[in-house]
């Protein structure tokens, strides 16, 4: 197995909406905004090459919206899904699993193409991974996520025939791919998939939304966008607990300034140990 950070680019959004009721005085300290009052985040991904097999989990927002909803996000970066595959020498045409942590748009946007009118999959020989619990979430909103699940997004998918649902055991199932397990939460949205990835002797897990940026580690740091956020408190809790008893390597999602961490425990519970590249780990 080999593992590879994928950049896809950046965007922004309201530092307030990332972290909730914490005051800006404190989350400026390690995200610091602009004169909108927007913070960066990356868009970044991650493939992991088995010798039969091509794993890319999230997509980043992908290129087929219009310009009015990419100005609402001022992306920004050289970084593209398709450039950095390229340089790895993959081409689409080589993934052979698509796994979508969740369908918010800057997770699942690059999935699906436009060719002229027409939406099409972009992984045309990739099966598409999500759950029955979060496909239904997505696909009938709530109206406090409904700008975040785009149809054009996510229908596609499954009208390709290319959709698969991963079963949900409990809050976790194993070996949904060699040394590749699932941790589900469902305090930033529901049945979110954390994969926990067995990789050089080390735990490595992709952190997605239950922890966007080495910024967010303070247990009360919970983005506005959470709709369960004292489940998200529970979540973290847990998991950040674990990860520091267990030694994980944390993948941020999110963090433009850090793409692993490492935590230790404190006074105050978790915090941070240290941060470093992926290819200065691995």
């Amino acid at each position: 197995m080999k593992i590879h950070p994928l950049e896809t680019g950046n965007f922004k959004l309201d530092g307030g909406a990332m972290f909730g009721v914490v005051p800006k005085t404190l989350w400026s300290r390690t995200n610091e905004p602009d004169e909108k009052n927007m913070c960066s985040w990356s868009m970044r991904c991650m493939l992991v090459e088995y010798d039969d097999r091509l794993v890319l989990i999230d997509t980043g927002i992908g290129e087929k919206q219009s310009d009015k909803f990419f100005s609402h996000y001022y992306l920004h970066g050289d970084a593209t899904l398709l450039g950095s595959l390229k340089k790895l020498g993959f081409s689409p045409d080589d993934i052979t699993d698509v796994f979508l942590t969740h369908l918010h748009f800057d997770h699942c946007g690059g999935a699906v193409q436009k060719n002229g009118e027409k939406l099409e999959l972009l992984f045309k020989n990739a099966t598409h991974w999500s759950t029955k619990n979060h496909w239904k979430w997505a696909t009938e909103p709530n109206n406090r996520e409904k700008a975040s699940f785009l149809k054009e997004n996510i229908l596609p998918i499954q009208e390709s025939g290319q959709l698969e649902f991963i079963e949900r055991n409990g809050d976790y199932t194993k070996n949904v791919f060699p040394d590749f397990d699932v941790l589900f939460v469902d305090g930033h949205t529901d049945s979110q998939m954390i994969p926990h990835i067995r990789y050089q002797g080390k735990t490595l897990v992709f952190m997605a939304d239950l922890l966007p940026s080495i910024g967010h580690i303070p247990l009360p740091y919970v983005m506005g966008y959470d709709t369960r956020p004292l489940k998200t408190l529970d979540e973290k809790e847990k998991f950040l607990k674990k990860a520091v008893e267990e030694s994980y390597v944390l993948f941020l999602e999110h963090d433009v300034q850090n793409e692993c961490c490492t935590l230790k425990m404190t006074e105050k519970g978790p915090r941070l140990k240290e941060t470093f590249n992926f290819k200065e780990q691995f």
